[in-house]
């Protein structure tokens, strides 16, 4: 392990996304993923759209206190959305909204922002990365044939950077292209190796 103080700690990723899980994997930091119930993600209308993504990580975080004050545990929890011009952009409810959503980005910049929560026992820190994404203007055709072969549902804003779209898409980003995965992983492993 590179990092010294991290090893009497126990990295937990409250995290169901595979993307997620690939990516803290690759820090080569020991982590487990631990999945407690749904939290219903839901956030005060009058909560500014940059401040909604820690306020969701934070959320997440709720169902693992007890836990966390019972094991030396540093728990990481995240959520990500998609702002295109003030609008968030969650994942959409069907083929419908997915094509809405992609509609609404085509041939614009939107901001990708991931909200990260770092929980122990002592301490609980927040964060956030954001990434400016550029779309070049999509087709009818494009957009159609995207989300029904890679069915994006499980994507804010309906669409993955590392999958076709992304590749055919989008002409540049500024930032953080791990952040548009789903995590900012240079910083959460600065932010780790603080905590």
């Amino acid at each position: 392990m590179l990092n010294k103080k991290l090893k009497d700690f126990k990295l937990i990723l409250a995290s169901q996304s595979p993307r997620r899980q690939e990516l803290v994997k690759h820090l080569d930091i020991p982590f487990e993923v631990v999945i407690k119930e749904d939290v219903e993600e839901v956030y005060p209308l009058d909560l500014k759209p940059h401040d909604v993504p820690v306020f969701l990580a934070e959320l997440k975080a709720k169902p693992y206190e007890d836990d966390i004050n019972n094991y030396p545990w540093i728990l990481v929890t995240a959520d990500t959305i998609v702002l295109c011009e003030n609008e968030i952009l969650g994942k959409p409810t069907d083929k419908a909204d997915a094509i809405r959503m992609l509609q609404m980005l085509s041939g614009k910049s939107h901001e990708v922002i991931t909200g990260v929560c770092l929980s122990s026992n002592t301490r609980k820190h927040t964060f956030s990365v954001s990434t400016k994404v550029f779309f070049k203007q999509l087709t009818e055709e494009e957009i159609t044939y995207y989300i029904d072969t890679y069915k994006p549902y499980d994507k804010a804003g309906a669409y993955g950077i590392q999958e076709w779209i992304g590749m055919v898409g989008i002409e540049k980003i500024e930032g953080s292209y791990f952040n548009v995965v789903g995590l900012p992983v240079q910083a959460l492993y600065n932010e780790l190796l603080k905590f």
